[in-house]
């Protein structure tokens, strides 16, 4: 992990700086003090839009499950339920600049509903035809992974070139998340601004 810049000032989460920093492939995280530090990898993790694995029983759970999906209707819920672990990264400070980034339009989420009550979600920034995965939660069984299959449908169908998932666990790889060069993560980032789309 190498960090490329460090968060010394208020200005540094302006909604304006932090979609620049997203922009050119950075993304922030707070440390064990709250210390926000912005980071940018030599190696990062995609999940193929055009090469991508859903697995079989997942598949068919998804298809015959009661959940009721939603986009952008509980952004901030679907934030607070991430940092709700014991160890995050998601520091007060950051949710509050993630509000500036929902007002200029560039947050985003989809939410997992059962029974009329939020039980998963994941959330995001987009910059044109990139989203930038941040993180997700589940509090029933699948609940989180149905909420990543309902974003690379839909990130499909409006065209998107790239989700960034920036490292690979066990729980992406099992939907074909790859590691890739910076270099062929900066070829990627440029075809995804040349894309007309939003989310």
């Amino acid at each position: 992990m190498t960090k490329q810049a460090e968060l010394s000032d208020d200005d540094l989460l302006k909604p304006e700086y932090m979609i620049l920093m997203y922009a050119h492939g950075a993304f922030p995280m707070a440390d064990e003090h709250g210390k926000i530090e912005w980071y940018f990898p030599n190696v990062r993790t995609i999940i193929p839009l055009d090469d991508f694995n859903i697995p079989r029983s997942l598949k068919k759970f998804y298809n015959s499950s009661s959940f009721v999906y939603k986009f952008d209707f509980a952004t901030l819920d679907v934030i607070k339920n991430c940092a709700n672990r014991e160890s995050t990264w998601i520091s007060n400070e950051l949710i509050g600049a993630y509000e500036g980034l929902k007002k200029l339009g560039h947050l985003h989420s989809v939410e997992v509903y059962s029974d009329d009550q939020l039980v998963g979600g994941l959330y995001g920034i987009t910059y044109k035809g990139a989203f930038f995965g941040e993180s997700m939660f589940s509090k029933e069984s699948q609940a989180s992974k149905c909420a990543l299959v309902k974003l690379i449908e839909h990130l499909r169908m409006r065209n998107f070139q790239l989700l960034d998932v920036q490292y690979q666990t066990d729980h992406l790889k099992m939907f074909g998340a790859k590691e890739i060069s910076l270099k062929k993560f900066k070829s990627i980032l440029q075809l995804s601004y040349s894309v007309d789309t939003e989310f």
